[in-house]
């Protein structure tokens, strides 16, 4: 294999409302350490690196974490959708933002049975299925989520027009309970939610860009972003670089080896119908300006004929 790999699928159909996605990543024995910067994506991460004894939970972040990887490792995780973890896991997200633990701090010490049965699975393909097998164990027990947190969330994706004003009162509940219960369901209030949401939409936008890092404008532009230095400061602040810098390390780093379709595809469809769909008013305004131009200057002037 290559040097380093992320792969990642879609959920059983099953799964599908509470999994976002189930992924692999490996680095070769014979390789480098590896080095990652993470970004916040709203979601919560349930992941195994095989031949420890461990299963960890990562919460919801704020900002950009940056980790290492040692040569022969192989991870396997469960990324649950935003507003789904306090219904598996048990604890508001309020208590996990910006926390790495293990599960069994949260489902007990059958996790070392757990761990043990996905280390002697055959393979990482295995193990992931193990590991989400046991996601929907557990969420056939637990109770939904809330369903205000996951509507919010989903009015909160960036191709759509909606934004953080009159959510609450389009989903007949006020701003303060609003907050709350995305609070306990996210671990940060909606207006956090929507920046990151929109830098995600950003990345899946970047990726044809393969780290050139051109056309910053009409990416910000095409994400939601009120300008190129709108984009800047946001990316600062949640990857911890600007975004020329942040894109260039990403395919550094990443490069063809990585494949975010199942997280970015989606995403990327979205926006640039909604980029299409915004064009099309304005193309046509234009057409009209020029063509009410053109018979400007082919009119004869009745003044000249007087």
């Amino acid at each position: 294999m290559a040097t380093q790999t992320y792969r990642e699928r879609r959920p059983a159909q099953p799964l599908a409302g509470l999994v976002s996605s189930v992924w692999i990543q490996q680095v070769a024995a014979d390789g480098e350490a590896y080095e990652h910067r993470t970004v916040p994506n709203g979601s919560v991460e349930i992941s195994h690196a095989l031949g420890t004894d461990v299963l960890s939970v990562t919460g919801p972040q704020r900002a950009a974490t940056v980790g290492v990887l040692a040569p022969g490792s192989t991870v396997v995780g469960v990324r649950l959708r935003p507003g789904v973890a306090p219904s598996i896991l048990g604890p508001p997200a309020s208590e996990l933002v910006d926390v790495h633990l293990e599960t069994a701090d949260l489902w007990g010490r059958g996790m070392t049975t757990l761990a043990e049965r996905l280390d002697e699975s055959g393979s990482p393909e295995a193990a992931a299925r193990l590991l989400e097998d046991e996601v929907g164990r557990r969420s056939a027990a637990a109770p939904e989520p809330d369903p205000v947190v996951t509507a919010a969330a989903r009015l909160l994706q960036p191709w759509l027009p909606d934004g953080v004003d009159g959510l609450a009162t389009r989903l007949g509940i006020s701003p303060r309970q609003l907050r709350r219960r995305f609070v306990a369901g996210l671990g940060y209030g909606p207006k956090a939610l929507q920046r990151i949401l929109r830098f995600q939409g950003f990345l899946a936008l970047s990726q044809g860009d393969h780290g050139q890092s051109t056309g910053l404008a009409r990416l910000a532009r095409e994400a939601g972003y009120a300008d190129q230095a709108h984009l800047a400061r946001e990316s600062s602040e949640l990857a911890g670089l600007p975004p020329k810098a942040f894109l260039e390390e990403m395919w550094r780093s990443c490069g063809p080896n990585h494949n975010h379709d199942v997280s970015y595809a989606g995403v990327r469809r979205a926006l640039a119908v909604r980029s299409a769909s915004s064009a099309a008013p304005a193309n046509a305004a234009s057409s009209r300006m020029r063509s009410s131009s053109s018979a400007v200057k082919s009119a004869p002037s009745d003044l000249s004929e007087s």
